[in-house]
């Protein structure tokens, strides 16, 4: 049995909020602000319902609070059937799966039809307001704003007299206020059953059994059963606060409540017996003073004032006061908990608490485990290095594969088990590139301030095979776990071609940052959480992903023109082929040349209609260059897209071919002065391009190493980079991505 799916309504930034599990792992990723957060807290709320742990007035969806302001204030109340055509309040809904032979005691009462080809169950969670306290509602409120403007006017009219200045004011409460004041008040909890729609394969809202009155909603615990370790963990360093040791009587009670090792907690059991026998003697000797003391005052009868101290050691106690988990280095030196670095306390004590967490899975000896068990871990990264992220996602599918161990033999070889789900949140790009299920990734997309979308990797996938593109799919895997897994997390992305691009464009962006104000609502580019990633001229392999993850996205390339020349024998003469067309061959050229003709550059191509023409190119302006996919999944130019792929434009009278073509062509002073030292530049082209001033001979011919040459241009820059000029193309789309 497991949960396939979780729908949120109306929950904080969850307006209208699906998510796909998997069997096992379920990797949730997403920036900072996505509602990870807020989904852990929904499922924390409605499955641990308790009086700890209410929903509140700031639970609910911005947006969604609007509309429950317009529903209560609007002058003409509703009639019955109109206001029930939906659910006013927050929903929780569980799309749960079981498989032949499963035990179906639990979930029997769920259960809308006894089809047997009809494999699931929704359980249904709300916090909800029906209509007779929609009505109550209305009128308490209509009461409230009645009262809030009288005592506005009274003020007014108390303060009239007084100068102006002097007068106080009372400003009526608002909505907020109310709701805030009354959300219990008026909202209430629902648990029901609702029918699936096999044919449409969604939730039949309309079709549902209320569980209010049924003896399932108490049995719900064992139907699901919801664990988390939250990102706030309580793990510190300090020499007085033994976080591990701590934990180490945790881990002993919970072993004593399953008695799965009571062989070993009966041995623990007659070792404190025989201890308190012993302590007892020593502290008949060591309290023997004052208990002859007190036996001098006597009493109403003799030896009435006689008392004794005998141990009476705890086990529980115990451990939690007298445990301490050391460390044992290489030399066999021993030290305490404290002196290790948070990063290692963080991956123990999480070790420690999912072992702690499996133990409540699994209950009490003579209790059977529920049939779903969820566990959630927030943020692992906390406090931890890469490295521990590494080794903390590598192990944590082996510690977790056996679920609840429910029979061993003899051997110890586990005979009878359960599984459970797990769900891991995550920022960590560390974690994502080091994940062995790739294809559980699930990534929260913010669509608008107060609505976040879940979208599977898997579907991804699914869309580059159906287009015939596996081989791009399985280089973008590769490519995103081994090199940038943090384009997942960033805000905004910066495609470029080569090493040059890579190593300047940091120094660009502070340049622009330095040069260029700021307008509103403007951060500076070295402020915004931007990707850099280098795909050589490969940008659309990555358009699914872009348009996937629907970050702001700026591709910088080449514009790789050429013109084609015939190919002549000997003596001159043109040569053909047997079909009698001249064989040519490709020459290439900077875009001012007469003779250039046509562009190579892939994406270029692929991004406008498998256009080669040099000319259209030439032509394009800067809104033109803004790209959007539409719904038959084409790229067209459109102002409303998050992407603007960007070439060399036309420059002081010349147009450059490459970045490098362009730079040389603008910064000729520059690279020619003598004070300045550009060692991966040929004598024989540079002085060539100091005499000529030829920047694509430079830029074909001249350069050893382009990553050498950034370097140098670096080297050779004033503290503010204000000595040489960044080409247009860069410049206007840096300043594009700039914006919000």
């Amino acid at each position: 049995m497991k949960i396939e799916s979780i729908s949120i309504k109306n929950f904080r930034l969850l307006e209208d909020f699906k998510i796909d599990l998997e069997k096992s792992l379920s990797l949730v990723l997403g920036k900072n602000n996505t509602g990870k957060t807020s989904f852990l807290t929904c499922l924390d709320k409605f499955i641990n319902n308790s009086d700890k742990k209410k929903i509140v007035s700031e639970d609910f969806n911005l947006d969604y609070k609007k509309e429950i302001e317009k529903l209560i204030s609007e002058t003409i109340e509703l009639h019955e059937e109109d206001f029930n055509k939906d659910i006013h309040g927050i929903k929780l809904r569980l799309v749960i799966s079981y498989e032949e032979g499963e035990n179906t005691c639990n979930i029997s009462d769920l259960m809308m039809d006894l089809d047997p080809e009809h494999n699931k169950i929704i359980l249904g969670y709300e916090y909800y307001l029906n209509y007779d306290q929609y009505k109550d509602f209305r009128k308490q409120y209509k009461s409230f704003v009645l009262a809030e403007n009288k005592k506005a006017k009274e003020c007014e009219e108390k303060e009239r007299d007084k100068p102006e200045e002097e007068r106080k004011k009372h400003i009526p409460k608002n909505f907020d206020y109310f709701f805030k004041l009354n959300t219990e008040k008026f909202f209430k909890y629902r648990w029901k059953s609702i029918n699936y729609n096999y044919e449409h394969s969604v939730i039949d809202e309309s079709n549902f059994n209320d569980l209010e009155q049924s003896k399932t909603k108490n049995n719900l615990s064992n139907i699901i059963n919801f664990k988390y370790i939250s990102a706030k963990r309580s793990v510190t360093n300090k020499e007085n606060e033994k976080t591990l040791s701590t934990q180490t009587s945790e881990i002993y009670e919970r072993s004593e409540k399953n008695d799965e090792d009571e062989k070993k907690i009966d041995e623990f059991k007659s070792v404190i017996e025989d201890t308190d026998e012993i302590l007892g003697n020593v502290y008949e000797a060591l309290f023997s003073d004052i208990t002859e003391k007190v036996s001098l005052f006597g009493g109403v009868r003799k030896d009435e004032s006689i008392i004794k101290v005998i141990s009476t050691l705890q086990r529980k106690e115990l451990l939690k006061g007298n445990t301490t988990v050391i460390y044992k280095h290489s030399n066999d030196s021993e030290f305490p908990e404290h002196y290790n670095g948070l990063g290692y306390m963080n991956l123990i004590s999480m070790i420690f608490e999912i072992e702690i967490l499996v133990s409540e899975f699994k209950r009490g000896k003579d209790e059977t485990p529920a049939d779903i068990n969820l566990l959630f871990i927030e943020e692992p990264e906390a406090h931890t290095h890469p490295q521990m992220q590494y080794v903390f996602i590598k192990n944590i599918t082996g510690l977790l594969k056996n679920g609840i161990v429910l029979e061993k033999d003899a051997s110890g070889k586990i005979i009878k088990n359960q599984p459970f789900q797990y769900i891991i949140s995550t920022h960590s790009s560390h974690i994502v590139a080091n994940c062995q299920e790739f294809n559980s990734i699930k990534y929260l997309k913010k669509e608008s301030i107060n609505d976040i979308k879940a979208r599977n990797i898997k579907d991804l996938e699914k869309e580059y095979t159906d287009a015939g593109e596996e081989k791009n799919y399985r280089f973008l895997k590769q490519y995103l776990t081994i090199n940038r897994a943090e384009l997942f997390f960033a805000d905004k992305a910066i495609f470029i071609e080569g090493d040059t691009e890579r190593i300047l464009l940091p120094a660009m962006m502070k340049k622009l940052d330095l040069e260029v104000d700021l307008e509103d609502n403007e951060l500076h580019l070295l402020s915004q959480n931007i990707s850099i990633i280098e795909v050589g001229a490969h940008s659309h392999i990555f358009e699914r992903f872009i348009d996937f993850i629907g970050i702001k996205s700026l591709i910088l390339t080449d514009l790789d023109c050429y013109y084609t020349e015939p190919i002549l024998d000997e003596e001159g003469v043109p040569q053909m082929y047997q079909n009698g067309n001249p064989k040519v061959k490709e020459k290439k050229c900077p875009a001012s040349d007469v003779n250039v003709k046509f562009t190579k550059n892939w994406a270029l191509i692929f991004f406008h209609k498998e256009k080669k023409e040099i000319n259209y190119f030439k032509e394009l302006k800067l809104d033109w260059k803004i790209i959007r996919r539409n719904r038959k999944g084409k790229w067209n130019s459109n102002r409303k897209g998050k992407i603007l792929l960007m070439f060399p434009i036309e420059e002081n009278g010349y147009h450059a071919r490459s970045f490098e073509d362009g730079f040389f062509h603008i910064n000729c002073d520059f690279i020619c002065d003598e004070n300045n030292s550009f060692q991966s530049l040929t004598d024989k082209w540079i002085e060539d391009f100091k005499a000529n001033k030829n920047a694509f001979n430079l830029s074909e011919n001249g350069i050893d190493s382009k990553s050498s040459l950034a370097i140098e241009i670096l080297l050779n820059s004033d503290e503010t980079y204000s000595n040489w000029q960044i080409p247009v193309y860069i410049k206007e789309g840096l300043l594009w991505l700039r914006k919000d």
